[in-house]
């Protein structure tokens, strides 16, 4: 699992999502059971309006949502391609970024925040915006240990090395290229929507970042050079 995460192996998460050969898959409902428990699929309840909820697609929802009754049926191939974060699902940045909280300070889903504090005329601190907990525990710390380290892998040796394995402090990355079905006829590319979600110092983690660029023709190329500048900018205050 380690070197699935670090490497975005594809196949490795098609085989524990769907299952293959002696191997049963998670399926669907337990899939989303396991997204729902780190905020996917639901307002993160962020102090901000217009907020979107997401998708987090099942059985049930295709055969409600297509009219269509060929549409309707739940295909083994759903399965696997919700399984890498694909297909019919919908995520927000900020629900990614909720989402990898509990992966990073040791198990609490947190409700997002704009501001730390408020100050009067003066510049006085007058109140205090403390962390708001939606739910810890819910989640094996071994568990989630190892995605840290896969995390850590994809800098040391993995999909996200080339740019930050050479920063002054160790960073742990997690890249993610979704296909949209858009295609270029001119040069024959595909379009992707890259995403990156990068944590740093690895030991004492600051920071959760989300880099999220729209319909790109390469993926971590366009990414992973804005985590790097974000990073550097941060630590360098």
């Amino acid at each position: 699992m380690r070197k699935a995460i670090a490497q975005s192996v594809n196949v490795y998460f098609y085989t524990i999502g769907g299952g293959y050969g002696d191997q049963d898959g998670l399926g669907p409902s337990r899939i989303k059971k396991y997204l729902e428990l780190f905020g996917w699929g639901n307002k993160t309840q962020i102090d901000l309006p217009e907020e979107k909820g997401g998708l987090l697609p099942d059985p049930e929802w295709k055969k409600t949502y297509f009219k269509e009754k060929v549409n309707q049926i739940w295909y083994d191939g759903d399965t696997y391609n919700l399984s890498i974060g694909q297909g019919y699902l919908k995520v927000t940045p900020l629900q990614m970024a909720v989402s990898y909280l509990p992966i990073v300070n040791g198990g609490k889903l947190l409700k997002p925040k704009l501001a730390k504090g408020i100050l009067d005329s003066n510049k006085t601190l007058v109140e205090v915006i403390k962390p708001e907990v939606i739910r810890e525990g819910f989640i094996k710390d071994d568990n989630l240990e190892v995605v840290r380290q896969g995390m850590r892998g994809a800098v040391t040796n993995g999909s996200c090395t080339d740019w930050l394995n050479n920063l002054p402090f160790p960073t742990a990355c997690k890249t993610g290229t979704a296909q949209t079905g858009k295609f270029d006829p001119a040069d024959k590319k595909n379009y992707f929507n890259a995403w990156t979600v990068v944590f740093a110092p690895y030991d004492e983690p600051e920071i959760v970042l989300v880099i999220f660029v729209k319909e790109v023709k390469k993926a971590h190329p366009t990414v992973m050079p804005v985590a790097k500048s974000v990073l550097e900018w941060y630590f360098s205050r």
